[in-house]
């Protein structure tokens, strides 16, 4: 594997986005994919197309809204804000993830006599 970037498994991108706009507030979606990028040491990397897929589907479930505004460079763009209903998911996929991580690290933690090493 060595230095290969993390291919995502299904639904973590939408809980990396709705956990972004929760903690950085409203972005546009450049900003939403560096952020995320930043945050994982460049060990995800994000195309235009991921991102904005991810995007579409998250407001069409109305876990986001958008609006037309400005970007810093004064170009248009659409920006983004986690809804109520985001947040609502976003707690719910986050304490999934977390027992799921949890599992996974104590099945991978096993010794070969099945004990944890």
């Amino acid at each position: 594997m060595g230095d290969a970037k993390l291919d995502l498994l299904q639904g973590t991108l939408d809980l990396m986005v709705l956990q972004t706009l929760a903690t950085m507030g409203e972005m546009h979606g450049y900003g939403i994919a560096r952020r995320i990028e930043q945050v994982s040491g460049d060990e995800v990397l994000l195309n235009q197309g991921t991102i904005y897929a991810a995007l579409v589907r998250l407001q069409q479930r109305g876990w986001i809204d958008a609006e037309w505004g400005a970007s810093e460079n004064n170009r248009r763009a659409k920006f983004y804000s986690i809804t109520k209903r985001g947040r609502k998911q976003l707690a719910e996929d986050t304490a999934y993830w977390m027992r799921l991580s949890g599992v996974m690290g104590r099945v991978l933690a096993m010794s070969e006599d099945g004990g944890e090493q």
